[in-house]
């Protein structure tokens, strides 16, 4: 169970840090005019919606793992893993193919067309719940070797580590603080992930807790 919290805990502080999780709310926060609260609440809205589709996709995951442990014990000890590493590997090779994102992408045009704070973030709300995070949906499949508790752990700490990282990002880069490089985090989110998948699956398959 603690190699599951671990696990979660790694994917939950490394998935929001992405920019195109909180960089569009700065700028459609800033250039709309919000106040620092009104964008804070838009963070939660949004970061929420998109925690919301990858968690239910995630318990149907989690209860299809749980259906095969119960009658395979290989899952458990081979698939769970595999399935991790197999992740892993895919994402890598999907980076070296490309740099372009596969996640929610902001369009501008359409959002300046949105005169209403309603509408803007209606659409952002739209465009996050329709991009879940398959990184983590592979964990749950590895979740679900601990039952149900498995899967409840990483929905949340996914949720919660989520909301609070993309918060705190959206309020240090209205208040200017957050000034760090984001350019490699932008253009190899997949490597990036692809590696964090295959070390997981390494630590499912070798380490026992």
């Amino acid at each position: 169970m603690w190699q599951i919290f671990m696990g979660s805990v790694v994917l939950g502080l490394i998935h929001p840090l992405f920019p195109n999780h909180w960089i569009p709310l700065i700028t459609i926060a800033k250039t709309e005019k919000w106040t620092n609260r009104e964008a804070l609440g838009a963070t939660l809205i949004t970061g929420f919606a998109h925690t919301l589709s990858t968690i239910i996709i995630g318990i149907i995951v989690g209860f299809v793992g749980i259906k095969l442990s119960e009658s395979y014990s290989y899952v458990t000890r081979i698939a769970a893993p595999l399935i991790l590493l197999v992740m892993g590997i895919i994402y890598l090779f999907l980076d070296f193919r490309s740099h372009r994102h596969q996640h929610f992408e902001l369009n501008k045009d359409k959002l300046k067309k949105s005169k209403s704070k309603v509408a803007i973030i209606t659409s952002l709300c739209i465009g996050m719940f329709l991009s879940p995070c398959i990184e983590i949906e592979a964990f749950y499949f590895q979740a679900a070797t601990q039952g149900w508790l498995g899967v409840l752990i990483v929905s949340i700490v996914y949720l919660t580590l989520t909301l609070s990282i993309m918060t705190l990002l959206v309020y240090f880069g209205l208040k200017g603080i957050n000034k760090f490089n984001t350019q490699y985090l932008d253009q190899h989110e997949k490597r990036i992930t692809g590696i964090v998948l295959i070390i997981l699956g390494l630590i499912a398959y070798f380490v026992e807790f």
